[in-house]
């Protein structure tokens, strides 16, 4: 998180840190788990491209340590204001029932089973196993079986894991250009690999969430993870600026045709005809889903590197759209003005190997920002 002024009059990044969050992206999470209660039975987790650790940071409170926030939090909200409305005599008929006089205790969960993995290093959590790894290259798929089973066999050919995972999570961005038509490209690539990760783990009826740009034909994409999941609805959380074509996909019920075997070397989604259809075409495959010369989309060749023989529609498929959290809630856009005497915190957790490191050991040299000199060293 930054220092910025627009930063200081953000609410989500002034609470982050007073809540004792790595970074504002953990008010996301919590409000997707508001609307899908994603962690509900979970206790086995992936979170990919994890660093700072602010997904992994609510994993860790929700799953390890037992703190009910998120939807837990909204629930006992609404328990107590029902308990309210019971003890009042207002409209008690309609009140549903409920057993017990208090709210769910906070419980830890057994056997709880967390790995991180990013290409930057990330500050240890309580509970978390982090992990220093490409997940587009097929090497990482062993060290995170292994770090999932430690009686895994690196030397195995197997790439399906013993014991398969609950939920897999990617908030993963590539570095932003302000080429809207590259920066979308680059996200639905690192989407694919975090999900081709994802296959190699994910246990039948389990869940995938990822962040993705939504842009022009991005509804191929939708109904590509269709094949795979059973529901994708796309998710805007009341943290994510309006302004941003940031948005989540949400996939739930992880069904894996009969006879798939996930691969990283031969990943879901490029596989034979795709190969064909560049050759075919002098290196040219039209990426946005329409029709190519002979008839065939990229669609299709999914569903063949799957063996399905299924008729693909004309008809896109076009997900549901849902915005998440209280809708009272901080507006992400709006810059708060300051309240006088306001005093910045530090962040919760400072960029452990920022790129721009030596950028600012370089303008400290200099003598500060705008190369300034200290004084006594001006000639």
């Amino acid at each position: 998180m930054g220092k910025s002024s627009k930063d200081k009059r953000d609410a989500y990044y002034r609470l982050a840190k007073e809540q004792g969050w790595r970074a504002r992206s953990a008010f996301k999470l919590l409000q997707l788990d508001e609307e899908f209660n994603l962690f509900e039975g979970v206790t086995r987790v992936v979170d990919l491209c994890a660093a700072p650790g602010s997904w992994s940071q609510v994993l860790s409170r929700v799953l390890i340590q037992g703190e009910r926030i998120g939807r837990a939090a909204w629930e006992d909200k609404r328990y107590k204001a029902i308990l309210r409305l019971r003890e009042t005599g207002e409209a008690a008929d309609l009140l549903p029932s409920i057993e017990t006089a208090e709210p769910p205790a906070a419980e830890p969960r057994e056997d709880v089973k967390i790995v991180a993995i990013d290409l930057q290093p990330m500050s240890p959590l309580q509970g978390i196993t982090c992990l220093k790894a490409d997940i587009t290259h097929p090497s990482t798929i062993p060290l995170l079986l292994n770090a999932l089973d430690p009686e895994y066999d690196p030397s195995s050919t197997s790439v399906e894991a013993s014991h398969p995972v609950d939920l897999v999570l990617s908030d993963g961005a590539p570095d932003v250009t302000g080429l809207h038509d590259l920066d979308i490209y680059i996200q639905s690539q690192l989407l694919w690999a975090a999900l081709n990760l994802a296959l190699c783990v994910l246990k039948p009826g389990g869940r995938f969430v990822a962040k993705i740009f939504r842009g022009k034909d991005v509804d191929i994409l939708y109904a590509q993870l269709k094949v795979v999941f059973e529901s994708v609805v796309v998710a805007k959380p009341r943290s994510s600026r309006a302004s941003s074509v940031e948005a989540f996909i949400v996939c739930s019920n992880f069904r894996p045709p009969a006879g798939f075997k996930a691969s990283l070397d031969n990943p879901l989604g490029a596989g034979r005809k795709l190969d064909t259809l560049a050759s075919a075409s002098s290196g040219s495959v039209e990426l946005s889903g329409t029709h190519t010369e002979d008839g065939i989309t990229e669609l299709d060749a999914v569903l063949e590197d799957l063996d399905l023989n299924k008729e693909v529609s004309d008809t896109r498929w076009i997900a549901p759209f849902l915005a998440c959290g209280d809708l009272s809630a901080f507006d992400a856009d709006a810059s708060h003005k300051l309240p006088e005497g306001h005093i910045s915190l530090d962040p919760v957790q400072p960029p452990t190997a920022p790129p721009y490191r030596q950028a600012l050991e370089e303008r400290k040299k200099m003598g500060g920002a705008y190369g300034k000199t200290k004084l006594g060293e001006v000639g």
